[in-house]
């Protein structure tokens, strides 16, 4: 299994952090970079050399949103693969991050399990 480079857009340092853990731990992932806004993501990831095997991208952030940052990020090719990790995974948004280029969606607080198994198939 390879290890993937993942950069991290969440304004929430405790979420933040304890997602980086836990991926470090559970599966072979190597957080490369994260930021808090829209903004300052899309400066870090146009940098990022080489691009990053994921970006797991939050909607609300500190300032702008994660759904900019999803459609950037794909219509540059920023990373190989684009997630969306949110509390706000309803229906509606759900098909709207589809629309703009993720390539799944996980609710934060019921599908981590799921995002854990994603990280492990695309290590594999």
């Amino acid at each position: 299994m390879r290890t993937l480079s993942c950069f991290i857009v969440e304004d929430s340092p405790v979420i933040r952090d304890n997602l980086i853990e836990t991926l470090e731990e559970m599966v072979p992932v190597r957080v490369c970079g994260t930021a808090e806004s829209e903004s300052d993501a899309l400066d870090a990831l146009r940098r990022q050399s080489p691009r990053p095997d994921l970006v797991i991208i939050d909607i609300f952030l500190k300032a702008g949103s994660g759904l900019g940052v999803l459609q950037q990020a794909r219509q540059h090719r920023y990373g190989r693969h684009l997630v969306v990790l949110s509390n706000y995974a309803t229906p509606e948004m759900r098909r709207r991050c589809a629309e703009l280029g993720a390539d799944r969606v996980f609710d934060k607080s019921s599908e981590l399990e799921e995002l854990i198994g994603y990280c492990e198939t695309l290590g594999a």
